[in-house]
């Protein structure tokens, strides 16, 4: 019992635990399970993903030096032909599920975007996932290669993922928006031009909704009007447009604006009328968050090399991984912590099994956290 205040044990309080064990039950996870069930499952892989385990051997090998330490979780050594066996055959969207019940906990406590209109503000990219073919054959992507994308929607208010679907490669990105992308009124979509499409253009302005994007070099328009006449701020045009085609016939804006620091100039499509021209280039220029979302998990959370080759145990590693990384923003925003969420990450990978709660660890410089583990590490060598 001496340690069961350690952080894996306090980071694990902020999951629902209940409404994880109803997505449980309603995907039937722990049917015939004896021993490993889904929540051990879970707490393995959020482990593994905090310490940033890339192999089954790995985390079979932390979780026995570790087991003294988490045996109050209920949580005995694990071997990895069970764990690989249940990341195989368990429901992935049990994980997707508890992915959602996080992201609305998160909702909760986001700062408000940037910008001083109150419409959501959504950004809409895709990412690859390059995957060896002959290992992942289910992952065909052209001839000789294999690929995952993750379709994301990202939230500018607090810059968090409130909506992902992973697909094969091959699904382009406007096919992925209208196929599982919900549209809700008023909310603004900021999408880059993988997402061109007349078609859904068209749908985002039937469900009363709004989109910015870049022009195209193919564009055929009509100009039929100015819509302001002012050129501050970089703005240089800001025009009223028809599309010559069938599928878009309604009304938009072609905004032209000059960029001092890059020194370009970038056309932008919308059809919203009622933001200043200025705004609508900041809110294409907010895009790149999703980009460095896409790079931080990249580089911090396991979704590059997996523990299994089958689909289901690929998206399962997935999800958990975009689980622990809210769990991550929730405590950032839970606790108002100050630094990044990079610094936050590293602390709790030195510290998942010191004897230290969140609050503790949010307290604790670097220098006495390294003294820290030298104690616990002399303390369990005696």
């Amino acid at each position: 019992m001496a340690h069961s205040n350690t952080l894996i044990s306090d980071l694990l309080k902020f999951i629902p635990r209940h409404d994880f064990e109803s997505i449980v039950r309603k995907h039937s996870g722990d049917r015939y399970v004896k021993h490993f069930d889904c929540w051990q499952q879970l707490i393995t892989l959020l482990v593994a993903q905090a310490s940033n385990h890339a192999s089954l051997r790995e985390i079979e090998q932390s979780m026995e030096i570790n087991d003294p330490k988490l045996y109050h979780l209920g949580l005995t050594k694990v071997r990895r032909s069970t764990l690989a066996d249940a990341n195989r055959k368990r429901p992935s969207e049990m994980f997707e599920g508890l992915f959602y019940k996080l992201v609305e906990r998160c909702q909760a406590l986001t700062p408000k975007h940037k910008f001083r209109f109150k419409n959501e503000l959504l950004t809409w990219d895709a990412t690859i996932i390059s995957l060896c073919l002959s290992a992942f054959p289910w992952s065909k992507f052209g001839k000789t290669k294999g690929a995952l994308k993750l379709h994301v929607q990202l939230n500018n208010s607090g810059n968090i993922p409130d909506f992902i679907a992973a697909t094969p490669g091959f699904v382009h990105e406007s096919t992925a928006a209208k196929r599982f992308f919900d549209l809700k009124p008023d909310s603004i979509y900021c999408f880059d031009r993988g997402y061109w499409d007349y078609t859904l253009f068209r749908r985002i302005n039937n469900a009363r909704a709004f989109f910015v994007t870049r022009t195209k070099e193919t564009m055929n328009y009509t100009i039929t009007g100015q819509h302001t006449e002012t050129t501050c701020n970089g703005v240089l045009s800001d025009d009223v447009i028809t599309l010559k085609n069938d599928k878009y016939q309604r009304e938009l804006r072609l905004i032209r604006y000059y960029d001092k620091e890059d020194g370009e100039v970038f056309e932008f499509l919308t059809n919203n009328f009622h933001l200043s021209a200025y705004t609508i280039s900041k809110i294409y220029q907010a895009r790149w968050q999703i980009e460095a979302f896409f790079k931080w998990i990249k580089q911090n959370l396991k979704i590059k090399t997996f523990l299994g080759t089958n689909q289901n145990a690929v998206l399962t590693q997935i999800w958990v991984a975009m689980c622990y990384f809210l769990l991550l923003a929730y405590i950032k925003f839970k606790t108002s912590f100050q630094k990044s969420l990079f610094y936050l990450h590293k602390m709790v990978q030195d510290a998942l099994f010191l004897p230290l709660t969140i609050i503790d660890l949010l307290k604790v410089s670097s220098k006495r956290l390294e003294r820290f583990k030298s104690h616990e590490y002399q303390f369990e060598f005696l």
